[in-house]
């Protein structure tokens, strides 16, 4: 009996301090009156500002739903910029709440780096772009190419296993930030960029002269780019991935920036409409966020599809098409799980 009674009370003090450090983001967040999230330092589409100085784009529209979810407000974000050889470090340092920077989702990322990527808002892959001029119309012939390549990325990796598993040799050309690869690349300092294919487009379309690129048709490798959090903290973590799977269920159902609040007002024909608006269950209570955050959300920043149709979609610069992003209903192979 009395090694049971030290079992159950080892057990109930190990669920105190566990439950204690799970709670430990959201209320410094809360307490601090803002979010403070860590994005791309430039890309077109993803991470960008407009002409008045704000941040806007398709993973700084994660951090603002993320803002709307805890504080009814998209505005309430401290944006810091970060370069993929600092993006990690400043997550697991606490200098920023939450990742939003198309960061793929790797093992060893999720494992030995202590991160939790909670879940996926792009299916990527990357590729590579060459000027015409090059006369190059496939990766497979850029043997003895110099390539600029972003360093402390899974593109350097992918390079080096792509070109060794076809014999081929390639120079790599080290840069940190999307600025300097645009620079060096238009000024022939190599004779390829690689990185992520939505990368790619992105950095295409802010060139002088698009038409004068031409990016290659291999695509060598699987890049989930998704949100990531410090392992550990299962409270903010399951926050930020169900922010996101809102996003997600929202396109699914029909909810929209236009009709979030008043499909939120009262409770419909759709139970799952019902559990994700607040008018079924007290699914808020369990994220430590008030009945309606997913109205906050969605009536702030729009669903998924409305995000990238505005930021990424074929009417934009970016020019790209929803592929594997599309709906699981519409032929890609983007789902949430559901509100139940």
């Amino acid at each position: 009996m009395k090694l049971l009674t030290l079992a159950t009370a080892t057990a109930v003090a190990g669920l105190v301090v566990a439950t204690g450090a799970q709670a430990q983001t959201l209320q410094q967040v809360k307490d601090r009156g803002n979010l403070i999230c860590g994005i791309n330092t430039g890309l077109v589409g993803f991470a960008f500002t407009d002409a008045q100085g704000n941040w806007q784009g398709f993973d700084v529209a994660i951090c603002k739903a993320i803002s709307a979810a805890i504080f009814g407000d998209p505005s309430k974000v401290e944006y810091k910029s970060l370069t993929g050889k600092t993006r990690f470090s400043a997550l697991a340092s606490g200098e920023v709440d939450v990742l939003s920077r198309n960061s793929t989702w790797t093992f060893s990322r999720d494992t030995d780096l202590k991160l939790d990527f909670v879940g996926v808002n792009y299916y990527d892959g990357q590729g590579f772009i060459v000027p015409k001029s090059l006369g190059v119309t496939s990766a497979l012939e850029l043997d003895g190419a110099t390539v600029c390549i972003q360093t402390g990325t899974t593109t350097e990796l992918n390079l080096a296993d792509y070109f060794r598993a076809n014999n081929m040799s390639y120079e790599p050309v080290p840069i940190e930030t999307e600025a300097e690869a645009k620079q060096k690349f238009l000024a022939n300092a190599c004779d390829a960029f690689t990185t992520d294919a939505s990368g790619l487009a992105a950095s295409r379309s802010s060139y002088p002269n698009p038409t004068d690129y031409l990016i290659l048709p291999e695509i060598i490798s699987k890049e989930p780019l998704g949100p990531v959090v410090r392992h550990g903290d299962n409270e903010w973590g399951d926050l930020v991935r169900w922010v996101l799977n809102s996003l997600i269920v929202a396109e699914e159902y029909g909810v929209t920036k236009d009709n979030a609040v008043e499909l939120g007002a009262a409770a419909g024909d759709s139970p799952e409409v019902n559990r994700l608006l607040g008018t079924e269950g007290e699914y808020g209570a369990m994220l430590g966020l008030p009945t309606d955050w997913a109205v906050k959300v969605i009536s702030s920043v729009g669903n998924y599809g409305e995000l990238f149709d505005e930021y990424l979609g074929p009417d934009t610069p970016v020019g790209l098409e929803r592929g594997l992003n599309a709906l699981y209903t519409d032929g890609g192979i983007l789902y949430a799980p559901p509100f139940r």
